[in-house]
C-alpha cells in the first residue's frame, strides 16, 4: 500500500521558484533598491515600496508563472490561464504579496463594493469604512495610474497597509476608467431560469481540485477527461492562490456543462498548527470562529450562485490529533461551523487527514458531544478509486452517499491539450436527506413524550434532531415507526439515558441542546440562545419565547434551570450548564 498521506500542505515536492527579473523596460517594470531595506517597484507610473528581499515578476515575460500568496513576491500584470494551473493544489495559508495589474475590462471584473476607490489624481485610497471583500485581502482601484492592486494579508497587516500607503505616481501615469465590470464574483445575480442546482449534488466518480479555478475554456478542454467534478476554493482567509477566473458566471458555465462543483472553505487551521491564521485554543472563542467561517463562506456561496443545500467543505490541513487541547479546540470549532451552516440551510462537509481530521471526526461519531458535518472529504493519497476509509472511519459511518475520497495528488494531468496540477479524488455523493436538508420546526410551547405510534410536527422535529446527531438516516416524515425507535433508543444509550425509545422530558432536552457549548448571557443572540431556549422549555416545562433573545424571562429561566440542578444560579450558560442540558437533566 501506498504510504498515508496526511496533509496535501506537508506532501509537495519542490516547486518552481519565482522568476526575478532583474532589469526590464521602463514602460514595464523598474526596481532599484534604496534604501537597502526597501525597494521601489513602479508598474505604469504607479510606485510603491517593498521589502527589498521580495522578489518581483512580470507575468507578461514569464506567462507561466503561478500567482500565489503563500510566499512575498510582487507580481505585475495579468495571471495567465496556463499559470494558474501550474500551482500546486495543496499550497494553504496567506502572507504579504502584491499584485498589480492593469486595469482593464478583465480585472474590472474583479471590483466590487468593497474595492477601495484612489480619488482623482491620487496613488491611495482610504481604508477607514471600507468593506474587505474577504479576509485575508486588499484590493484597490488606481485610476490615475490605470492598475488595480490586490494585496495579500498573512500576520502582517501593518506591512501591506504601509506598502499601499507608500505608493506615488509619476509622470508615466495615464488615467483609466474604474468602472466596475459585470462579471465579478460579487455583483453577479442568477436568474431563475439558469439557477444553478445544489453542489456537488448526485455523483459518482472522479474529480480534481486545483489551486486555481481553471478557466472556462480549460474546463471544456477537460471534458475529454474522466473527471466530473471540480474543487474550487470560494472563501477563507488561508486561500493561497488568486482566483481570475472565479465567478458566477464561471459557476454557471461549468455546471451547465455538466460539472459537479466541490465549494472549498479554506481559514482557519488547528492552534497546533505552524499556520498564520489559527483556531483558539479557547472553546468558546473556537465556537465564535466556526460560526464565523460559516457566515463567510454562506456569504461567498450565494455570491457565487451556489444555493441553499450545497455542502461546503471547510479544509482543516493536518494535525497533532494526539495533542488533546488542539483535537477539541477543533471538533468544537466544525460543530459550530456544522451549526451555522444548518441554520443558513447549506449542507456541511469537512475536508481533513484521513489520519487525524478524520480519526477525531470518527471518535465523536455517536457521542452526541457534537454536531457532525454531512459530508466528509479524506486525504489517503493511496490511488484507489473508492471511498474506504478504515481503519480512520467505520463503514457505518457517513454512509449514506456522504464520502469523498482524495486518492493522489501534486500531479500534472493533461486532457484535451491543456495541463494542470491537480488531486485527485472520487466522490460518492448525493443531496440528502442529511441534518442541514432538515427543514422541520423545531419550536414549540411544549415538548411532550412521543413513542411509537406517534405522529405530528413533534415526531418531524425529533427526527430532524436525530438525523443532527447521525442516528437517523430515514426521511423526516412526522411518523414514528421503528426507524425512529431505533435511532431514539441509539441516542438515548448514547448519552447514558434510559434506553426506552420514548422521547421523554429528558431525552427532548438532551436533544434539543445537543452541539457546541457557548458561553451565554444576558445580551447573547443568535442560534445557540434558541437552542437553550428549546432545551429550557423542554427540561423545565416552563413558558419561554424562543426568539434567540437572551433577555429577562431567559435569564430567569437559566438561574431557575441552574437552582434545580445545583448549579451555581448567576444566569450565565457555561459548561457546567450545558452539560447538565446535554446530559438530558
Amino acid at each position: 500500500m501506498t504510504p498515508l498521506r496526511s496533509s496535501r500542505a506537508r506532501l509537495r515536492g519542490a516547486t518552481t521558484v519565482l522568476a526575478v527579473l532583474a532589469a526590464l523596460g521602463t514602460s514595464a517594470l523598474a526596481a532599484a533598491a534604496s534604501p537597502a531595506a526597501t525597494k521601489d517597484v513602479s508598474f505604469r507610473g504607479y510606485h510603491v515600496r517593498v521589502p527589498g528581499s521580495w522578489p518581483v515578476v512580470d507575468l507578461a515575460a514569464n506567462p507561466d508563472t503561478c500567482v500565489r500568496f503563500d510566499r512575498h513576491a510582487v507580481y505585475v500584470g495579468h495571471p495567465s490561464d496556463a499559470g494558474q494551473a501550474t500551482c500546486p493544489p495543496g499550497i494553504v495559508g496567506r502572507t504579504e504579496a502584491l499584485v498589480i495589474e492593469p486595469l482593464d475590462a478583465k480585472s474590472r471584473q474583479k471590483m466590487d463594493s468593497s474595492t477601495r476607490m484612489a480619488p482623482k489624481g491620487s496613488a491611495t485610497a482610504a481604508a477607514n469604512g471600507t468593506k474587505r471583500e474577504s479576509p485575508g485581502r486588499i484590493r484597490e482601484a488606481v485610476p490615475a495610474a490605470g492598475v488595480l492592486v490586490t494585496a495579500s494579508v498573512g500576520a502582517h497587516e501593518s506591512t501591506v497597509q504601509g506598502i499601499l500607503d507608500s505608493a506615488r505616481l509619476d509622470d508615466d501615469a495615464k488615467a483609466t476608467a474604474a468602472t466596475p465590470g459585470t462579471a465579478g464574483s460579487g455583483q453577479e445575480t442568477t436568474s431563475a431560469a439558469t439557477a444553478v442546482a445544489t453542489q456537488p449534488g448526485t455523483y459518482t466518480g472522479l474529480g480534481f481540485d486545483p489551486c486555481a479555478a481553471p478557466s472556462s475554456s480549460q474546463m471544456s478542454a477537460w471534458s475529454a477527461s474522466p473527471f466530473r467534478a471540480v474543487g474550487v476554493y470560494i472563501s477563507g482567509i488561508s486561500a493561497a492562490c488568486d482566483q481570475p477566473n472565479l465567478t458566477a458566471s464561471w459557476v454557471q458555465t461549468q455546471t451547465s456543462a455538466g460539472w459537479h462543483i466541490i465549494p472549498i472553505h479554506v481559514g482557519l487551521q488547528a492552534p497546533c498548527n505552524n499556520f498564520s491564521h489559527k483556531v483558539s485554543y479557547t472553546l468558546s472563542t473556537a465556537a465564535g470562529q466556526g460560526r464565523s467561517e460559516a457566515q463567510e463562506s454562506m456569504a461567498a456561496a450565494e455570491a457565487l450562485g451556489l444555493p441553499a443545500g450545497s455542502v461546503l467543505y471547510n479544509d482543516m490541513e493536518a494535525y497533532d490529533q494526539t495533542d488533546t487541547a488542539c483535537s477539541d479546540a477543533v471538533m468544537t470549532f466544525l460543530s459550530a461551523w456544522t451549526e451555522e451552516l444548518h441554520a443558513g440551510g447549506y449542507l456541511s462537509g469537512v475536508y481533513s487527514s484521513a489520519a487525524s481530521g478524520m480519526v477525531d471526526l470518527a471518535g465523536e461519531y455517536t457521542a452526541g458531544t457534537y454536531t457532525m458535518p454531512d459530508h466528509i472529504w479524506f486525504a489517503r493519497w493511496n490511488g484507489a478509486a473508492d471511498t474506504d476509509a478504515t481503519p480512520y472511519v467505520p463503514d457505518a459511518y457517513w454512509a449514506d452517499h456522504q464520502r469523498i475520497h482524495q486518492l493522489s495528488g501534486d500531479t500534472d494531468e493533461t486532457w484535451g491539450g491543456v495541463t494542470i496540477n491537480i488531486d485527485r479524488d472520487y466522490l460518492d455523493v448525493d443531496t440528502g436527506p442529511f441534518a442541514g436538508s432538515c427543514s422541520a420546526n423545531l419550536d414549540f410551547a411544549q415538548y411532550t413524550s412521543i413513542s411509537a405510534g406517534s405522529s405530528g410536527g413533534l415526531v418531524s422535529a425529533a427526527q430532524c434532531l436525530l438525523l443532527r446527531q447521525g442516528r437517523y438516516n430515514g426521511a423526516v416524515d412526522g411518523v414514528f415507526g421503528s426507524g425512529t425507535t431505533t435511532a431514539v433508543q441509539s441516542f438515548q444509550g448514547a448519552v447514558s439515558l434510559p434506553v426506552t425509545g420514548t422521547v421523554d422530558s429528558h431525552t427532548w432536552t438532551a436533544l434539543l441542546s445537543a452541539g457546541t457549548k457557548p458561553t451565554l448571557q444576558s445580551g447573547s443572540t443568535g442560534a445557540d440562545v434558541k437552542r437553550l431556549q428549546r432545551a429550557l422549555i423542554a427540561a423545565r416545562g416552563q413558558s419561554l419565547t424562543i426568539d434567540g433573545d437572551f433577555g429577562p424571562a431567559t435569564t430567569s429561566a437559566v438561574k431557575a434551570y441552574q437552582t434545580a440542578q445545583g448549579l451555581t444560579a448567576d444566569g450565565i450558560v457555561g459548561n457546567a450548564t450545558w452539560s447538565a442540558l446535554q446530559a438530558g437533566k
